[in-house]
């Protein structure tokens, strides 16, 4: 049995942290970011010990896992607005391109027309050059959407390898046709 949510979550100096009714918001350098905690589970915040906990009212199943999940959510939310999460992207293929306008990621992968992708509010875009992308965002799950919608525009195939893929990523390749026998 998992014992993720019996775990305290460190709140570093800078950060602030508000609990409400069914709310908790985190406030730090990087931005704000608020969630609502499920009914059933508690969240507590120790000013002296600068520690928050997460417990859970009873031992029911459906608490027992969303009291993992709230407390791994809330130390996402802690971590993010101190260190914003990042997502690497890649742009392999010949002729294949990325180019940056204001709110807007404009992808060249081989089709007629080039993709447009609206970059939404929170979630910062940067082309260190025209085939790697890096999004940064104090919202995991924001980061995280985005880069899987940027990749799906593309995905690597495992013939040539060619598509997008995120950085580090392992693309399978097979061997294709064998002529001659």
């Amino acid at each position: 049995m998992s014992r993720v949510g019996l775990a305290v979550i460190t709140v570093p100096s800078g950060v602030e942290i508000k609990t409400q009714d069914e709310q908790v918001q985190v406030k730090g350098t990087h931005g704000q970011l608020s969630m609502r905690v499920p009914d059933g589970i508690g969240v507590a915040f120790d000013t002296g010990k600068r520690e928050l906990a997460v417990s859970r009212e009873d031992d029911r199943r459906e608490l027992r896992a969303l009291h993992g999940l709230t407390r791994a959510l809330v130390a996402n939310m802690v971590r993010g607005v101190v260190q914003p999460w990042e997502k690497k992207l890649e742009i392999v293929g010949v002729g294949y391109q990325a180019s940056l306008a204001p709110g807007k990621l404009t992808l060249n992968v081989g089709f007629a027309n080039p993709v447009v992708i609206v970059i939404p509010k929170g979630v910062t875009c940067e082309l260190p050059d025209n085939t790697h992308v890096i999004l940064k965002s104090s919202d995991r799950q924001a980061v995280g959407q985005v880069a899987a919608n940027v990749r799906s525009v593309r995905p690597p195939e495992p013939y040539k390898g060619k598509g997008i893929r995120y950085a580090g990523e392992h693309v399978k390749r097979k061997q294709g046709k064998a002529f001659g026998s």
